[in-house]
This record gives C-alpha cells, sequence and structure tokens, in this order.
C-alpha cells in the first residue's frame, strides 16, 4: 500500500434535536427537529482507509441515535448517553469513504422524548502520501 498519512475534515453542525424547540435550553444551538441538516465534507482521494469519526454532543439521554455517513447507518449504537458535553468515536466499518463529496447527518430516535445538541464532526482517515 506504501506510504499513507492521516488527513480529517471538520464538520460542524450546531444543531439541536428534539420534539421541540423548548425540549433543551440551547439558544445557541440552531433547533432541527428529528434530524441534523446533511453536511457535505470532501476527501481528496478515491483511496481512503482505516475511516473513524469523532462527535461532540450535549446531553444525550438515550442509544437509538443514528449517525449515517453517504445514507449509510453506523453499526452499533452510534452515540451512548451522556450529561453534559461528550466526545464519542466510532469506526466506519463497512462505510465507504468516495473521492470528492461525501455526506454525514445525525438522525434523532424519534420514538423518545430525547433531545441533544450535536456540536462539531471530525471525520478522519488515511490516504497515500504521495
Amino acid at each position: 500500500m506504501g506510504d499513507r498519512r492521516p488527513n480529517y475534515a471538520l464538520v460542524p453542525f450546531q444543531q439541536h434535536l428534539g420534539q421541540n424547540e423548548e425540549s433543551l435550553a440551547v439558544p445557541w444551538a440552531e433547533f432541527v427537529g428529528d434530524e441534523t441538516d446533511e453536511r457535505e465534507f470532501t476527501v481528496p482521494t478515491d483511496d481512503a482507509t482505516d475511516a473513524y469519526l469523532e462527535l461532540q454532543a450535549y446531553d444525550v439521554e438515550e442509544y437509538g441515535h443514528e449517525i449515517l455517513v453517504n445514507g449509510a447507518s453506523l453499526s452499533g449504537f452510534d452515540i451512548p448517553p451522556s450529561e453534559g458535553w461528550q466526545h464519542w468515536m466510532d469506526t466506519l466499518s463497512g462505510i465507504d469513504l468516495t473521492e470528492g463529496a461525501n455526506t454525514i447527518k445525525i438522525e434523532r430516535d424519534a420514538t423518545t422524548t430525547d433531545a441533544f445538541v450535536v456540536g462539531v464532526v471530525i471525520v478522519h482517515w488515511k490516504e497515500p502520501a504521495n
């Protein structure tokens, strides 16, 4: 495979997911309902490997929320419950990053009353060094 180097994309959200705007007192975050906006990030290679993401979330109370990368949900539970701010890391196993535009969004489990904020997501991968 040759020499590889790490690369990443910073994907800011600052979006509040919940049943209504009053579900969480976070006036600094945009209320968006049951799913965040779909955000794009760019991968400069068609040979991205070992991808994972880090997610910053505030006040998650339930396990059933989903992270979707290029329309595919990550396996297992995506965002574990935690009071206040948390930082979570998950691999993109079974999900391929493609050269050019890729997408990410977070969906709230609408069968719950949970409300939380998605801060920033960082998507990491390795790519050819040359």
